[in-house]
């Protein structure tokens, strides 16, 4: 079983940086691989990044060179840098772990969700 809690969304002017966190209470040793999804009112949830046990990373075209994915195994935590913020970027930030170490991108194949984090860019 895994529990996850995110936290360090808010709101910021565009062009301003947030950076989240994302702690997993882990239950085994399985190493799990890890997103971030985002949903804004009225739209589908939308993968973000994604970071296998060894550091592999996978970035959304939409956010490629402005948001950045890490890990800190030692901490069991998550983070996602994000630089650059563009109203569009407003959403619930949602952070999920997959049993398997591959890098999804589909919301479905993500086993564990977090309760979700709240993003507010403004112009």
């Amino acid at each position: 079983q895994v529990q996850l809690v995110e936290s360090g969304g808010g709101l910021v002017q565009a062009g301003g940086s947030l950076r989240l966190s994302c702690v997993a209470s882990v239950t085994s040793r399985r190493t799990y691989a890890m997103g971030w999804f985002r949903q804004a009112p009225g739209k589908e949830r939308e993968f973000v990044a994604a970071i296998n046990w060894s550091g592999e990373t996978y970035h959304a075209d939409s956010v490629k060179g402005r948001f950045t994915i890490s890990r800190d195994n030692a901490k069991s935590t998550v983070y996602l840098q994000m630089n650059s913020l563009r109203p569009e970027d407003t959403a619930v930030y949602y952070c999920a772990a997959d049993r398997t170490p591959n890098l999804h991108t589909r919301s479905d194949e993500y086993d564990y969700w977090g309760q979700g984090t709240q993003v507010t860019v403004s112009s």
